[in-house]
């Protein structure tokens, strides 16, 4: 018999989201080994510039070989560390994350806490923030993780608040205030907003009219803001990246209580490409809370290794500068590639400036306005077409048609495949564009031209 925690449904591994990842674990593509295979377009995780980082580490072994001045550390290492984290780890953080919002921000290493990855530190701010039976208001479309992270251990709720493809899916006070009543109608008492900025899956950063009239919402309510910024790194075009602490600054608020309702969560995840290294970041100015989350922390550190090693490599300024700028440029070029190739197939993205992904409008495709539509043309990329791609309705958007494309976890080459298979499949729902198998089947035909292509293709690179 398990707990009620342990046997709840709110994990969220149901989700389409993750069903399309159980696919793509069944029949992984592969060049040569398995070319027909599922092509994972479902992961935000950037592949780009992890060879900028291997450079480094060829360059500095002693952070890899945990030396200090060619002397060993490791029993340093081994040994029991403070779960506040290494000092030189935390102020490397601040001084990156000072950078990437322009040194507007003066961010107080003492006021960091480390967590094992962004997931641990969403979750630790919840726990922080909420009690069980309350509520955050959270705008769509969201990160479909944010259903597991934010509710299922906690028990706190979520409330969307909605956005339309009209206004590109900005923010607005209506939909703000609407979610609020909302909330309240179902006698949920709301304990702050959360917000991803830039977003996942827009893209998008949000504008500064957009923090402004969220600030002042939440201190009309009295209730705090999350900012997850863990693709504030990953912003690699106009406008540039605004901090909703920055837009606090820009409006003097800062010696008001809002300062101390600010909360931001970053991660190296993202911006360096690092997921399995697990380095979260909560940065508050609020004691209470630092105090709060530091102790929690202690469920779920990062090991004294990783710190040692990141620790060094972060504190290099000038490769930290390089890389940053390298990253963002392939980034661009990267995203520029996708949008290029879908665009030549009649396949329009929401403009976007920044993450690992593109924001994709398949409604025309579409055999009706509805979810049930949506889900049956996921199926059929994913399973027909060998893509896995998101659907709109994971990321709970109110319009049906829309898609999460990811581009930085895959090669160029591969990429190439995936453009091409899409394609295929736009040229086979043409009018006239099937053809008669010899079972008595009818097959679209771009199954025969990408199977007839990829054997060809194949065939030229051995």
């Amino acid at each position: 018999m398990l707990s009620r925690i342990a046997s709840s449904n709110s994990h969220g591994q149901d989700s389409s989201y993750f069903v399309g990842w159980q696919e793509y674990d069944k029949n992984p593509f592969h060049q040569l080994h398995n070319p027909t295979g599922i092509i994972q377009m479902g992961l935000a995780e950037n592949q780009l510039s992890l060879d900028i980082i291997e450079s480094w580490l060829a360059r500095n072994p002693d952070a890899l070989e945990l030396k200090r001045n060619g002397e060993s550390v490791f029993r340093e290492l081994a040994l029991f560390q403070d779960y506040h984290g290494m000092p030189t780890l935390k102020t490397a953080l601040s001084e990156l994350m000072a950078n990437i919002r322009g040194n507007k921000l003066k961010i107080n290493p003492n006021n960091l806490v480390l967590t094992a990855g962004s997931t641990s530190a969403n979750e630790t701010l919840i726990f922080c923030l909420a009690n069980p039976g309350e509520a955050f208001l959270v705008p769509t479309p969201y990160y479909p993780g944010f259903d597991r992270d934010l509710k299922w251990r906690t028990g706190v709720e979520i409330v969307p608040v909605y956005s339309s493809s009209s206004n590109c899916f900005k923010l607005t006070l209506s939909a703000l205030e609407e979610a609020f009543e909302r909330a309240q109608k179902l006698n949920l008492k709301v304990k702050g907003v959360l917000i991803t900025n830039p977003s996942n899956p827009l893209g998008t950063t949000m504008s500064c009219k957009e923090l402004n009239l969220l600030i002042k919402f939440s201190i009309s309510k009295s209730i705090h803001i999350v900012s997850d910024e863990v693709f504030s790194g990953a912003v690699f075009d106009s406008p540039r990246f605004t901090s909703i602490a920055e837009a606090v600054l820009d409006l003097n608020l800062e010696h008001t209580d809002i300062w101390k309702h600010i909360h931001i969560v970053y991660g190296l995840s993202k911006d360096l490409g690092l997921p399995g290294f697990r380095i979260g970041v909560i940065y508050s100015n609020n004691e209470e809370v630092v105090s709060a989350a530091t102790k929690m922390s202690s469920f779920g550190l990062i090991s004294s290794q990783t710190q040692y090693l990141l620790s060094n490599m972060l504190m290099d300024k000038k490769f930290m500068a390089k890389y940053m700028t390298e990253n963002h440029e392939r980034l661009k070029k990267r995203k520029e590639k996708l949008v290029s190739g879908l665009k030549h197939t009649g396949i329009d993205c929401l403009r976007s400036n920044a993450g690992l992904f593109c924001w994709v409008d398949m409604r025309h495709f579409l055999e009706s306005n509805t979810f049930d539509s949506e889900k049956k043309l996921w199926l059929k990329i994913l399973k027909e077409v060998g893509l896995n791609v998101s659907p709109g309705s994971s990321f709970h958007c109110l319009e049906p048609g829309w898609f999460r494309f990811c581009f930085a976890n895959m090669s160029e080459e591969t990429l190439g495949v995936a453009i091409r298979r899409i394609k295929f499949f736009v040229d086979s729902i043409h009018p006239h564009s099937y053809s008669q198998s010899h079972c008595g089947k009818i097959i679209p035909k771009w199954i025969f031209k990408l199977s007839s292509y990829e054997h060809d293709h194949e065939a030229s690179g051995r």
